[in-house]
């Protein structure tokens, strides 16, 4: 395997980590199965490349994505909270009507970015440009490990954790539940549409259907880190879930150059979620095993 493959899946792996981390804080802590993120990735790259196309700042662009993706994640959460809708059926809705909302932002299937200044022109520029997907990945994922750490020991951020562990615990304390919902839907969205205005940029274009699939590939991130990290603090697995990402991509590059064909891609990603989902149930079997329990005992 040549180096540019492990520094490409490198670079995907950290330009789509801030996704993984969203997908982390609702499926893992909120524990409120978000399916809003196929439509907010998507709407991150939407925005940010609509707004430079028509001449806005990279950075900007960027940073108008990133409110985008968290009034997607405000709607869910509006949807669920103040409607009473299913956690699973309100981001599905969500979901739906971001298809729609995309091709308005857009105003067709596809757009390119091809010799247009990105916000990796602008980091090639005080870097090696072909350091430049790296330096920006790593830099974005350092900010939103440390953010969503420090956020997460506040008095809202534990408010959002206790929320997914037991909300009835939590309401009894007079902490309102639908509040802590919203805010990390938000703020989940928030950094999914981050990546999603970051992809954009590095593939040189925006495409309608680009996030059919995220939620089953951060899903697939997530636990291949909670698979690596027995007993994680809130940083381990934090961390897991960007090597997760990493790991992730390393295994799509590799398979590729194996000669599978790239229309295989969401099957294999499907059997790696359901290798990791089973990996603990086939090590207790294991375990079982009488051959195993001589050699431990």
């Amino acid at each position: 395997m040549s180096l540019n493959i492990w520094t490409g899946a490198l670079e995907q792996g950290l330009l789509w980590g801030p996704m993984i981390l969203g997908v982390y804080l609702t499926f893992r802590i909120l524990n409120f199965p978000d399916l809003t993120v196929d439509g907010s990735f998507t709407l991150g790259a939407a925005v940010a490349t609509r707004l430079i196309l028509s001449g806005y700042d990279p950075w900007s662009a960027s940073l108008a994505a990133v409110l985008a993706g968290a009034m997607a994640g405000l709607m869910t959460g509006l949807l669920h909270t103040q409607l009473k809708i299913d956690p699973l059926l309100s981001g599905i809705l969500s979901m739906i009507a971001l298809y729609s909302i995309n091709l308005r932002v857009m105003g067709t299937a596809n757009l390119s970015l091809l010799r247009v200044d990105t916000i990796l022109t602008a980091i090639g520029d005080l870097t090696i440009h072909n350091f430049a997907a790296l330096v920006l990945g790593g830099a974005v994922c350092l900010i939103a490990v440390t953010g969503l750490y420090f956020f997460l020991q506040t008095e809202v951020g534990l408010g959002v954790r206790a929320t997914g562990d037991n909300p009835q615990m939590i309401r009894s304390l007079g902490v309102n539940t639908n509040i802590t919902k919203i805010i990390g839907l938000a703020l989940s969205n928030a950094l999914v549409a981050v990546s999603g205005s970051l992809v954009g940029q590095y593939q040189s274009f925006a495409d309608i259907g680009m996030g059919i699939g995220m939620i089953v590939v951060g899903l697939a991130s997530v636990i291949i880190g909670e698979v690596l990290v027995r007993t994680p603090t809130l940083i381990r697995a934090l961390l897991a879930a960007l090597i997760g990402s990493v790991i992730y991509r390393a295994v799509i590059a590799i398979v590729l150059q194996l000669g599978m064909p790239a229309t295989d891609l969401k099957l294999l990603t499907a059997a790696i979620v359901t290798a990791a989902l089973a990996f603990p149930v086939f090590r207790g079997r294991f375990r079982k095993l009488p051959a195993y329990r001589e050699r431990s005992g």
